[in-house]
């Protein structure tokens, strides 16, 4: 039975399966449509990141294909339907990237909120801001709101209260009388009461028909203009055009974004040019020790899905 792999992958993970099937693994097979689409002519199996399109056209080669592995949770590259369709499994890495994501979170709200990230070039050629930037913030005693309280946003909450932050959320999943709630000693508030409370608002919702330009210029215009945003789930949710205009007036201190509408980032994006913002290439839920969980995770599934006929 084949395996193939379009993308990276921990090399332990990708050696167990070795052990046991045909493998093909090429992380850059993502960026190479045609041999990718000729390479699942007779694999049972898939392994991708969130990069790889697995629409009815791929799905048009790969006439074996019996399940694919997801290494992370997002699934709007899998077209769900089409998999369900050709009676696909498909198995996200759910939990095993949580941590990463939710420290992510929180180092990118407290650089946000202090300000003095941005310093470093400046004091290495000789200049010395310490009266401009000692006004930075603390993140104790402040507001994180959640939009969308799964897994993530839960493990997010945790830390931010160890951190002596005080958590509200919005979740139209969970109803408010949820026990989980006040197990986890969060507040669940409206969409707008959540955006416009808080200090630090994260985002940690899938993209959707629903959530497509959530944040959009009206909901911004809500924040606090010292508050600051976050966005870790997925490119699409926030308008990134009125992001930038909020920015660039005053009407927003700063802003964190890991995931954008359009990856890698175009020319001419209005991102580029916006003060107090933090761009990092789709790496929240990415560090050495949640690669290999998740990859060990997908891994395991896949090899026990295979070995069950």
């Amino acid at each position: 039975m084949r395996i193939v792999i379009s993308e990276f992958m921990d090399e332990a993970a990708v050696e167990s399966l070795r052990g046991q099937f045909d493998v093909r693994y090429q992380a850059d097979l993502v960026d190479r449509r045609e041999a990718l689409m000729a390479s699942l002519g007779d694999a049972q199996a898939l392994i991708v990141r969130n990069r790889t399109r697995v629409d009815a056209a791929l799905l048009e080669h790969a006439p074996r294909l019996r399940v694919v592995g997801r290494l992370g949770v997002g699934l709007d590259n899998i077209d769900l339907p089409a998999c369900e369709a050709r009676k696909i499994e498909v198995f996200p890495a759910t939990g095993a990237n949580a941590l990463a994501v939710a420290e992510h979170v929180l180092c990118s709200a407290m650089m946000l909120l202090r300000g003095a990230w941005q310093a470093s070039a400046a004091v290495a050629a000789g200049q010395w801001p310490r009266a401009a930037l000692s006004n930075g913030r603390e993140i104790a005693g402040k507001t994180l709101g959640l939009v969308g309280f799964g897994g993530i946003g839960q493990l997010t909450a945790t830390r931010a209260q160890a951190l002596g932050m005080d958590v509200v959320a919005f979740d139209p999943a969970l109803a408010a009388d949820l026990p989980l709630w006040r197990e986890q000693c969060v507040r669940p508030l409206p969409l707008g009461e959540v955006i416009a409370s808080a200090d630090v608002v994260s985002l940690h919702v899938p993209l959707t028909p629903a959530t497509r330009q959530l944040i959009d210029r009206a909901r911004l215009a809500s924040m606090k203009p010292e508050a600051v945003l976050v966005n870790t789930s997925r490119g699409g949710i926030v308008d990134e055009a009125a992001l930038a205009e909020a920015l660039s007036g005053g009407r927003l201190a700063g802003a964190a974004i890991d995931v954008f509408e359009q990856e890698p980032l175009p020319a001419g994006s209005p991102l580029a040019q916006a003060p107090n913002l933090f761009l990092t290439p789709h790496i929240a839920g990415v560090t050495f020790e949640s690669n290999q969980r998740v990859s060990s995770l997908i891994a395991e599934r896949i090899a026990r899905f295979l070995r069950a006929g």
